[in-house]
């Protein structure tokens, strides 16, 4: 889905350089995905920008999730670089909640609580 640009700062392109930037090329999710947990602490994703994804079909992109889910948020420390699974994972609640709501709009049904 494409990026809706008014949701975000302004200056989204140079914050995302940076963070993916900071990433070294790598995916810094650390088990916020809900993947990657040992018992003997997080660890982090192998997935590397540019490179033939390990577990999936195709190349990593690396894309700059909101831990915060506020994507207006500036904030460097509330990004990580994601690889696109362990970001739809860590936003898989809100993307339940966005088609929700779109196919009760789509159905002119009103929401009740």
């Amino acid at each position: 889905m494409p990026v809706d640009r008014k949701n975000y700062p302004n200056n989204w392109p140079a914050i995302s350089r940076e963070v993916r930037e900071r990433s070294g090329g790598r995916c810094e999710c650390t088990g916020e995905c809900g993947l990657h947990k040992t018992t003997g602490g997080p660890r982090r994703c192998v997935e590397r920008n540019g490179e033939p994804a390990k577990f999936a079909r195709g190349k990593i992109v690396l894309t700059v999730a909101h831990l915060c889910h506020n994507p207006r948020c500036p904030r460097r420390k509330h990004m990580k670089a994601m690889c696109q699974r362990c970001h739809l994972r860590y936003d898989v609640q809100i993307h339940k909640q966005h088609r929700r709501e779109r196919r009760e709009q789509e159905m002119g049904q009103a929401r009740l609580f």
